[in-house]
């Protein structure tokens, strides 16, 4: 005679037990990485653009980003799996278990996400930064050095002005597909800094960019699918810029001020002159705000030299993002900014506008 006997469902344990281990490599990591900055360079360097190079190109074979699907799928499983985990657990007698099988799943999905960051993102931030890699070290600077800047970003903005397309009110349009060129932008500029160099997925515009414009943003690394996203609803001027700014993360170049600047250099230098434009009126904006808060007067004197069909464009983007002004887009900046400093970047949001310091010594050396 054979005894019934009932399998033992090991699911919780399986799950927590792996959603510990995870968690506990991802501590180590971050600790070792903090601790040792030889071993972050070297995992950015080498392990990195390994992962760039596989999951870069697996989620690039994509239109859309891969990352967005991924974010509304995950919502909706959350949700769903939550009611009929609820449902379940009030049909039957163990309803403790069951609502705790469900969490185990969260735990577990929870750990995934940020093993996922820590290894495509968060090591990379305790990494060597662009400008040490290239030898070009900030230095202290006179009010009257970044005026000059001002005035020489000025006098390039003004020359491409009437050179980019524009619509029926005067904005810029761009003059074609912008990913494809941002791609080639960086790697055009990789010949000139080896650091650059390697393999760069194509920049994705979001679907619902409304997310993004709520809170406030341009565009968005998801370390999760290794994907560059941007705002596609923004002032035109505004998304080679972008663009640019968040393929920089690929290279391991996780510091704001440094992908701006990396951005920015890559923009000045491209074959199509509407990036080109965009470069250097986001330079402009950075550095006529910094010499705002330097100089009034000397701001004064600089802001009537730029060309009057730029007035559009700005005009335009203010417009646009006065739109979504907001307690979400407080919040969103506040949370940003937390995550900024937990990071290392101890100026928080303010960190983006640093990238004047890096233009200053560009253009001084």
């Amino acid at each position: 005679m054979r005894k019934n006997s009932r399998k033992k469902d090991n699911t919780i344990e399986k799950r927590m037990t792996a959603g510990c281990i995870l968690l506990a490599v991802s501590a180590a990591m971050t600790v070792w990485a903090g601790k040792s900055p030889d071993m972050a360079e070297w995992y950015s360097a080498h392990i990195y653009p390994v992962i760039v190079s596989t999951f870069g190109r697996f989620s690039g074979l994509f239109p859309w980003s891969l990352s967005e699907l991924c974010f509304y799928t995950l919502i909706v499983l959350l949700i769903g799996t939550l009611i009929h985990a609820g449902v379940s657990a009030f049909r039957s007698k163990q309803g403790g278990a069951v609502m705790l099988k469900w969490a185990s799943g969260l735990f577990l999905t929870a750990s995934v996400l940020l093993f996922l960051y820590v290894m495509n993102c968060g090591i990379n931030y305790k990494s060597d930064s662009f400008s040490e890699q290239a030898g070009l070290y900030t230095s202290e600077y006179t009010a009257d050095d970044l005026k000059q800047v001002c005035i020489r970003l000025t006098d390039e903005v003004n020359a491409r002005a009437d050179r980019v397309n524009r619509d029926g009110s005067g904005v810029m349009q761009l003059d074609g597909p912008e990913g494809d060129e941002a791609v080639e932008a960086l790697k055009q500029l990789g010949t000139h800094y080896p650091e650059l160099a390697g393999y760069y997925p194509p920049p994705k515009k979001l679907l619902l960019s409304q997310i993004l414009s709520y809170q406030g943003l341009t565009g968005i690394y998801l370390p999760f699918t290794v994907e560059a996203n941007y705002n596609k609803d923004m002032t035109p001027y505004n998304i080679p810029f972008t663009a640019c700014h968040e393929l920089s993360h690929l290279r391991g170049f996780m510091q704001e001020e440094e992908a701006n600047f990396i951005a920015f250099l890559a923009c000045k230098d491209a074959g199509r002159v509407d990036f080109q434009y965009s470069g250097y009126l986001s330079g402009w904006v950075y550095s006529m705000n910094a010499l705002h808060r330097a100089d009034a007067e000397a701001w004064e004197e600089v802001r009537p030299l730029l060309g009057g069909n730029v007035e559009a464009d700005l005009k335009a983007n203010n417009q646009f993002w006065a739109k979504y002004d907001g307690a979400v887009a407080e919040v969103s900046n506040k949370v940003n900014d937390t995550y900024l400093k937990a990071n290392g970047q101890s100026d928080g949001v303010q960190s983006y506008g640093r990238m004047v310091d890096l233009i200053v010594a560009y253009f001084k050396k």
